[in-house]
Parts: C-alpha cells; structure tokens; sequence
C-alpha cells in the first residue's frame, strides 16, 4: 500500500518494478480510487493492497486465463489491454505525451506500434475534415467576386486598375 496515496489520488510504480524500469506516478480515475479505497479499506501500511483471504495476490495468470474462457475471450492477453488504453486515450483527446507518460512508453516508435489507426480512425478523421462553421461558396460565386487589388505594404503597392483588370498577374 505505500505506492497508493489514496489523499493525492496518485499511484507511485517504483523504479525497477515497470516494464521500462522507470519509475512513474500515475493519477486515479475516479473508478480506480473507488476500487483501491475498497481494497486497501482497514489494512495496514505495510500490507498488500490485493489480498484473498488475507494472503498476497501473486500470480494471477491462471486466474486470468480462467475467466478470460469463461467471457469467451480465450486468447485474451493481459497486455493487450494496454494497447486498448493507449487507444481509448487517444481517441478521447488526451494529448499522445501525456498517453506515453501513462502508459510508460519511452520512445514514439514504440508509442505507435500501440497506437494503431483504423479504418474507422480516417472516416472520423474525414468527417471532422468536412465539418465547416459555415458553407462552403460554390465555385460561380466565387468566380463572380470582385477582386480588390488596392491594397499595399511596405513591400507591395496598389496595382494600377488597367493592369489588375488584364489577368496577367493572376
């Protein structure tokens, strides 16, 4: 229990015990503050935060796998549930540093093998694409605008209205 501060709601993965080796400090959601204040709930300092009948849970692949056939996913890799947050964190807008952060990926390639687009990914992508505040001008309005070329800076001067008028700078 002492990397869980239930206070700050954080959790603290100790140098050495992450898959990169790197320590980090992850921020609860409010669902796991609610689980891990129910699990470390009357325990001590020094205890375990996932216990069974008092006693430290281990291992717990068998377990996994068990319940992982019973869903009907059999295949189901634990780690495969950390591509589907990488993913979920994307893909609600978390901005991909801060995902890498969470999920403790230290390189961008890597990040990315995690971070698969789909084919769903580019229609979404598309569609905010097309997305306009307002309509677009259809291309006989556009070519009936009056071009103002009076304008000037100090690099450019107003064009002479004959010279605008003949095209030869368009």
């Amino acid at each position: 229990m002492r990397q869980v501060d239930l206070a700050a709601r954080t959790i603290r993965l100790e140098p050495g015990t992450t898959k990169n080796s790197e320590g980090r400090t992850v921020v609860m959601t409010a669902l796991v503050y609610q689980v891990l204040a129910q699990c470390i709930a009357g325990k001590k300092h020094d205890e375990s935060v996932f216990t069974r009948e008092g006693k430290p849970v281990g291992d717990f692949r068998k377990t996994w796998e068990k319940v992982c056939k019973a869903a009907g996913v059999p295949d189901l890799l634990f780690h495969d549930l950390r591509r589907t947050a990488v993913r979920n964190m994307v893909r609600r807008g978390i901005a991909e540093r801060v995902a890498m952060m969470i999920s403790g990926h230290k390189t961008r390639s890597v990040f990315d093998r995690y971070n698969i687009v789909s084919e769903g990914d580019l229609r979404k992508a598309a569609r905010k694409l097309e997305a306009r505040v307002e309509p677009a001008p259809e291309p006989a309005a556009i070519a009936r605008l009056e071009r103002d070329y009076s304008h000037s800076s100090a690099i450019v001067s107003p064009l002479s209205a004959p010279v605008a008028k003949s095209g030869e700078i368009n």
